[in-house]
């Protein structure tokens, strides 16, 4: 899958049920991994054991996690349990009637509690054939891989100039996104504000908010 080297093929299957049977997950939750999810796929590991590269400071290994959908949707949340559970970055291709969609989580070690990592957000690419995916295995390290990877499939929405690090990147498309949804909520009071005043007001507002967009892109 993906051109990766043979020697990090593992093509092991794995019961769906092993991320949702325990106490913590929700009935909703189960349900979507029961009405979405048809099989998954251990598929390929990127490791310092299976290519020639060194293990990076915070990503020692990158698994590849081939998902089969019995729709064309699913639900983040999935991904999220599913990120729990595994202590290691990992790389999700979606499968849908012979088309493909990558994702993969902007993974950070996690300051507290009992998991290895948080996810602070997802990316992906839209549906297409196997081979248009944008992903290849680039990198010294595994880290460096896993960065590329992360960058691969976010496209325009991390391009950043060459000092800029992946964190950094995702922090300020965080900062992007937060005041996107600020314009959207004040488009719309705007439109159904009655007195003028209160619209010039609001209209100050937003053109102060499409200035900070403008600076962070």
């Amino acid at each position: 899958m993906l051109g990766l080297p043979k020697s990090t093929e593992f093509n092991k299957r794995i019961p769906k049920q092993k991320f949702y049977d325990n106490l913590n997950v929700s009935p909703a939750l189960k349900r979507s991994f029961i009405d979405q999810i048809k099989v998954i796929y251990w598929a390929n590991k990127i490791a310092a054991s299976t290519v020639n590269l060194a293990e990076g400071k915070d990503v020692t290994e990158i698994e590849v996690f081939e998902v089969k959908l019995n729709i064309p949707t699913l639900d983040e949340a999935v991904l999220k349990q599913i990120d729990r559970e595994i202590p290691y970055h990992i790389l999700f291709i979606l499968e849908y009637e012979n088309q493909f969609q990558a994702w993969i989580g902007y993974k950070e070690a996690a300051g507290s509690g009992t998991a290895a990592f948080k996810v602070n957000k997802y990316y992906h690419t839209e549906w297409m054939l196997e081979d248009e995916l944008p992903i290849k295995l680039e990198g010294l390290n595994i880290q460096t891989v896993y960065e590329n990877f992360v960058r691969q499939i976010a496209g325009e929405a991390l391009q950043s100039s060459q000092t800029e690090s992946l964190k950094e990147s995702v922090e300020r498309d965080k900062q992007a996104e937060g005041l996107q949804k600020q314009i959207d909520k004040l488009q719309t009071k705007i439109r159904q504000e009655k007195q003028l005043n209160r619209q010039m007001q609001m209209n100050a507002e937003l053109k102060d908010l499409r200035k900070s967009l403008e600076a962070l892109e």
